[in-house]
């Protein structure tokens, strides 16, 4: 994903957030409506979650350090993270608390009735404006993957995020404009209760989505499926390499791909010539695959015994063809 069309994503989202919770604190102090309040929080969640995937993908840019030596390109997954926390913590609890006790005491909106239904009109044109920008920006990188599929299989966290904030965000505001107008027409407040709990069951169903994908960058992600192919054809197209034993990815970050293969070579003349020819492959590799930044290939001769999972310490041998970058 370029990360200047997250990038983009994020600052059309946050601009978006801030100034629609403004307007909607601005309409639950005139209204007391308790879809107004749990909507406007919702928004500053929102607004502080863009903020940390921008701090995140800064923090991300920091070179590598005897430390951390394959640098700091998770961070972006910790961010993202955090913002499936704050959105179920700040944004879902509390529109489901706030929910529950309007429900237990409800109260009609007698003043001010034409601010909610206008707030919310024109939020939905704002999250509309940053849901677009979002959509956009991910068509650029999603290719021919569905929207689930690309949700599931990103590396990079900000653009899945931001989309599902922002159709959270509509869907909430929907929900939201159902509630107060049904307490408008009716008199009745527990409409704006319903609408209230129904804002909290649908961020706290993203924000676990969120936290599940998330979870699995966290813990690992290979490369996808056509990387992996990709990869093979380069080591394998040349003369230097008679098969690949075995080969694990690992993303060390969006853009940056870890390759780790035992590959079995025929006889060298010379440590010089084996070295060179292993050098060809892996530039082979790093001009099929640009986001292959570290690269580790082991020479070997082809035997049962080479291949076999104990030389591979441990790890199961599977083709690596097999690899798939989804998340599980």
């Amino acid at each position: 994903m370029s990360a200047g069309g997250g990038t983009r994503a994020i600052i059309a989202a946050l601009l978006a957030n801030l100034g629609i919770a403004i307007t909607k604190f601005l309409a639950w102090l005139l209204t007391g409506s308790s879809s107004m309040l749990a909507e406007a929080v919702h928004s500053v969640a929102d607004s502080g979650n863009q903020a940390l995937l921008l701090v995140g993908g800064r923090r991300a840019q920091r070179g590598a350090t005897p430390q951390h030596p394959f640098g700091y390109g998770r961070e972006r997954y910790i961010y993202a993270f955090i913002v499936s926390i704050v959105l179920f913590s700040v944004g879902g609890l509390f529109a489901l608390y706030e929910g529950y006790h309007k429900w237990s005491d409800p109260h009609a909106i007698d003043k001010h009735q034409w601010v909610p239904v206008t707030v919310l009109l024109v939020a939905i044109a704002l999250e509309s404006f940053s849901f677009r920008t979002a959509i956009v920006e991910s068509n650029h990188v999603r290719g021919r993957a569905s929207w689930v599929q690309f949700v599931r299989r990103a590396k990079a966290p900000e653009l899945p995020v931001v989309l599902l904030e922002d159709l959270g965000a509509l869907l909430g505001l929907v929900f939201a404009l159902v509630g107060v107008s049904m307490t408008l027409a009716t008199g009745n407040g527990r409409w704006d209760a319903a609408g209230t709990l129904a804002i909290g069951l649908l961020l706290v169903a993203i924000a676990v989505i969120l936290a599940m994908e998330t979870k699995s960058l966290l813990l690992g992600e290979g490369a996808t499926p056509e990387d992996v192919s990709a990869i093979e054809r380069a080591v394998n197209e040349g003369s230097e390499v008679e098969r690949i034993i075995h080969m694990r990815t690992l993303h060390l970050g969006p853009e940056e791909l870890l390759v780790a293969a035992k590959i079995a070579v025929p006889p060298a003349a010379s440590a010089e010539e084996l070295a060179h020819d292993i050098n060809t492959v892996e530039a082979r590799i790093r001009t099929a695959v640009p986001i292959a930044q570290v690269i580790y290939l082991e020479p070997d001769i082809y035997s049962a015994r080479a291949a076999s999972p104990q030389r591979a310490q441990g790890n199961a041998e599977v083709p690596a063809a097999d690899e798939t970058g989804g998340k599980g």
